[in-house]
């Protein structure tokens, strides 16, 4: 192909340039999926990945006067040549309506749901094709829409609008990935797409079993669903409402089946992020669901009074799947636990918070259902392809089974000390630094282009998305303390370092947006300062997204996984940067607790309080105590708060610096005399370019756990029981 195209005087990186990334995840969460996905394929695991083909991915990000601003993402534009539309697969999906009840022959009362309106799924398979075997899974993604095109006796009576209303709210339930919904109308849109995807899933699931089964007994035998964090929840009422009400099932019955078929992955320990429903929401768009989720409540408080028949009401309030208040809500968290038989967290410190802290009554309820299935990335994507002049000294060296066996890049550990393969490694880093500086200067020459990079830097990271607890912010203020040792001294030593951000914070995240901006303001100042000339920068990469995640883990020196401790479920950016050669500044957080355990304490930057000691400090923590004792801390804040980097706007940075003094949520006032230390000794690690490349590469070798190959196979031996089942 690349020697057809250049007799077209085309080249064929130009050509792959062309095609927009997907737009069907937000972050991590639709990353990890996509990951998984690869792998069951690889694996020759026999498995399906169901969601929305959303017209709309999150939003394209522009950076304007600093700001993120936020563009419709149209990555269907110009259609997705991979899918294929099942038309003749389309599922009806019923909201609102009408319950009737009435007596079977055998006097079971019998629900039959009568939906006021519906809309049509229309299922678009795309390929996914596991690598070096004849595997082909299938990504099914559902369309949505009008059920009828609009109604004509309305248009035929001038009322043109009115006629294709219906069409137009019907579709916009496939149209827009993750609306705001900090209004009425975006939470209903949000509960719609996700029965929506749950209802096209379940059906296509349960019409494929048929297919090779009369009798549903063998169900949980045959089928196993993963709920990916609590989007998909509703699934659970959905099978129920099937069995029930399709097929006829007694309770017991159904509710067995269901339970032995459903597992649950929770993938934050932030309760904001569980998700809560209205009941009166249920009651006006999803009546039979609710009503079920009712009886499911009923049966399951029963057993939480006979477990703790002692206990007062508190217990049986936390754990019910409707929160009482001003306004009942649906808890879909406990909704997934008390429906799958294993509840699993994604690094070994969050399962362990799932079960202490989070889900602490239902774990001592079911201790036997909860476990832990630690996060993993496939190095199909993020080694050989995203970084080919490493995955290639690597096959050189060992061969090319690690490609589909990572744990065998331990074979690399002896090349640490081999002088040649730390040459090679160090000038493969600075090829793919100069790849990414070129890249970044022709992708945006208003931004990028008027920035000198030092390629012989350090390449300082921070690439995720924008939340207060991933802690963007504590990266800022080490540049600004940076910047003042500078200014205090033009003469002083400073191992010379470019920092560079990139991630798109949610809409409604005023916060998150404000940190964006302040980021490129101290961008805008410390760039254009002559007296600190090419020893620091700091760029904010508009509109990160996995081509141009490809670009940075490759290029990158130093990995920032600087959230408080307790916060991150997992973070798989932290083993993409290990997997390429960076090296890890970071908390014991998330999947860092397990990186550092792999690498070796030598081998990692470790700095701030222990999840435990975030807990303790919390219930005292003041940060003015913090400020008061740090000179550089105070500096810092003091900086912010002057204006100095909002000369037109003296006080636009308020909130930050209220946040920071006052009400310092996630402690980056008590991390931050640690992180500037640790930062420190990175700086001295860095001079020592033979050391450093020697930590690198160990780095690489101890990177073979985090496969997402490995985290499959344990989903598949121990939650889901399927073996593989290849292609002969």
């Amino acid at each position: 192909m690349r020697q057809v195209l250049e007799d077209m005087s085309l080249e064929l990186a130009d050509l792959l340039e062309q095609e927009k990334d997907p737009g069907l995840g937000n972050g991590g969460l639709g990353r990890l999926a996509a990951c998984f996905l690869d792998s069951l394929a690889t694996l020759a695991m026999p498995a399906m990945g169901q969601g929305i083909r959303y017209e709309f991915g999150i939003f394209h990000q522009e950076i304007r006067d600093g700001r993120q601003i936020e563009q419709p993402d149209e990555w269907l534009q110009f259609g997705n040549p991979w899918e294929i539309a099942r038309i003749e697969d389309a599922v009806t999906v019923g909201f609102g309506g009408t319950i009737e009840e009435r007596p079977d022959k055998n006097g079971r009362l019998i629900a039959r749901w009568t939906p006021s309106h519906q809309v049509v799924g229309v299922p678009y398979d795309t390929p996914i094709v596991g690598y070096g075997n004849d595997t082909v899974n299938t990504l099914r993604l559902w369309r949505a829409r009008a059920s009828e095109e609009f109604d004509l006796a309305v248009f035929n009576d001038g009322d043109y609008r009115k006629a294709v209303e219906e069409k137009a709210i019907s579709e916009s339930i496939s149209k827009v990935l993750y609306p705001n919904d900090h209004s009425y109308e975006g939470k209903v849109l949000r509960l719609k797409q996700q029965y929506f995807f749950c209802r096209c899933a379940i059906h296509d699931i349960v019409l494929r079993y048929l297919r090779n089964n009369v009798t549903f007994d063998e169900f949980p035998d045959k089928v196993a669903i993963q709920l990916n964090d609590t989007h998909p929840v509703i699934a659970v009422v959905e099978l129920m409402r099937v069995f029930l009400d399709d097929h006829g099932m007694a309770w017991d019955r159904a509710w067995d089946i269901v339970h032995r078929t459903f597992g649950y992955t929770n993938h934050t320990l932030l309760t904001e992020a569980l998700e809560r429903w209205p009941v009166s929401m249920f009651e006006t768009f999803l009546p039979r669901h609710l009503s079920i989720m009712y009886e499911i409540n009923r049966r399951f408080l029963r057993q939480v009074i006979m477990r703790w028949p002692n206990d007062n009401a508190d217990r049986q309030r936390r754990m019910s799947l409707i929160e009482e208040g001003k306004e009942k809500q649906v808890r879909m968290a406990n909704l997934a636990v008390v429906a799958s038989h294993k509840v699993n967290g994604v690094a070994a410190l969050h399962s362990e918070l799932v079960r202490t802290e989070l889900l602490k009554d239902f774990a001592e309820l079911w201790p036997e259902r909860f476990t832990n299935k630690t996060n993993g990335v496939t190095p199909r994507r993020w080694l050989l392809q995203s970084n080919p002049r490493l995955a290639r000294a690597i096959t050189d060296r060992i061969g090319p089974g690690w490609i589909t066996d990572l744990a065998q890049l331990d074979k690399l550990v002896p090349l640490a000390d081999d002088i040649e393969f730390r040459a090679l490694f160090r000038r493969i880093k600075r090829e793919n630094k100069v790849a990414l500086v070129r890249h970044l200067e022709s992708t945006f020459p208003l931004g990028a282009a008027k920035v000198r990079f030092n390629v012989d830097s350090i390449f300082d990271v921070q690439i995720k998305r924008l939340h207060e607890y991933k802690r963007q912010l504590l990266k800022a203020m080490h540049i600004i303390a940076l910047y003042q040792r500078l200014k205090r001294d033009p003469q002083a030593p400073l191992v010379p370092r470019t920092v560079i951000f990139g991630g798109k914070a949610a809409p409604g995240y005023a916060m998150a947006k404000l940190h964006i901006k302040l980021i490129n303001d101290i961008a805008e100042v410390i760039n254009n300062d002559p007296e600190v000339g090419d020893r620091l920068k700091v760029y904010f990469v508009p509109n990160y997204r996995v081509s141009m995640a490809e670009r940075l883990f490759p290029a990158s020196d130093l990995s920032e996984q600087i959230s408080t401790a307790g916060k991150e479920a997992s973070g798989t950016g932290n083993m993409k940067f290990q997997m390429n050669g960076a090296l890890t500044i970071g908390t014991l957080d998330g999947a860092n607790v397990e990186i550092r355990e792999e690498v070796g304490d030598e081998n990692f930057f470790l700095f701030g309080l222990t999840a435990p000691e975030v807990a303790t400090l919390r219930s005292s923590y003041n940060p003015l105590e913090y400020i008061e004792r740090s000179e550089d801390l105070k500096g810092v804040i003091d900086l912010i708060a002057s204006g100095f980097f909002s000369p037109e706007q003296h006080d636009l940075y308020k909130p930050i610096v209220d946040t920071l003094t006052k009400n310092d949520t996630y402690l980056l006032c008590a991390d931050f005399d640690a992180y500037v230390a640790c930062q420190d000794r990175v700086a001295k690690a860095y001079l020592d370019e033979e050391a450093w490349a020697r930590m690198c590469i160990l780095n690489v070798a101890r990177s073979g756990k985090f496969s997402s190959d490995r985290t499959i196979q344990e989903y598949a031996d121990e939650i889901w029981k399927v073996v593989p089942v290849p292609v002969r």
